[in-house]
């Protein structure tokens, strides 16, 4: 998509963060829990096996692989009109070489939207999705496929949600967004500093 594009392009960790106890942490049946420790503090995400089988096999790769570790969450963009919503914007640092792209899951197909606190993966064209990844902050459904329209309109792969911590991702959209990039329809958008990715694990 052009000006609202999620993909993230050729772009002091926190440390004594509270995690979730394991009590609390209790995954669905076929839906795996990941815990993204932060340096704002720690998200939980339930991911949709089920419905995303590629996208969340291929997020769980990455996890596994230890590849998010020492990443960031770059950018913070945030919908133009209202005030507290939009996405932030997660990947591994840029030294990690990513797997090959998967196919595209498109909405039409998973049955799943872009609501307040879904986990979705960023990509320029269809099928080259690799290891960004977003979260809503808010409903955001011009990010669903809508077959009919103009121009590419499959959407991006919904995969998960947040089960716990969407205040830190509301904190997150909400730090100082002048960071410098070469990309005019992001600028405005790059979080200064961005905010460490200590670790992900499956919970």
């Amino acid at each position: 998509m052009s000006g609202m594009t999620i993909e993230r392009r050729n772009l002091v960790v926190g440390g004594g963060l509270a995690l979730a106890a394991p009590s609390i942490v209790r995954a669905a049946p076929g839906k795996p829990r990941v815990v993204i420790k932060t340096g704002r503090g720690p998200i939980i995400v339930e991911l949709e096996a089920g419905k995303a089988p590629l996208t969340s096999a291929n997020f769980l790769r990455y996890v596994d692989a230890k590849s998010y570790d020492g990443g960031t969450f770059f950018r913070a963009a945030r919908t133009p009109g209202v005030k507290k919503d939009g996405t932030i914007v997660g990947a591994p640092d840029a030294k990690v070489r990513p797997f090959p792209p998967i196919r595209h899951e498109s909405t039409t197909k998973t049955g799943l939207r872009h609501l307040n606190g879904t986990l979705s993966l960023g990509r320029f064209a269809p099928g080259t999705a690799t290891n960004n990844f977003f979260i809503c902050v808010g409903d955001q459904p011009y990010l669903d496929a809508h077959p009919g329209e103009p121009g590419d309109n499959l959407g991006y792969a919904a995969f998960g949600r947040v089960v716990e911590g969407m205040a830190v991702a509301e904190k997150i959209l909400s730090l100082p967004t002048n960071g410098e990039t070469k990309f005019a329809d992001q600028r405005g958008q790059w979080l200064k500093p961005p905010v460490p990715i200590v670790s992900m694990r499956r919970a």
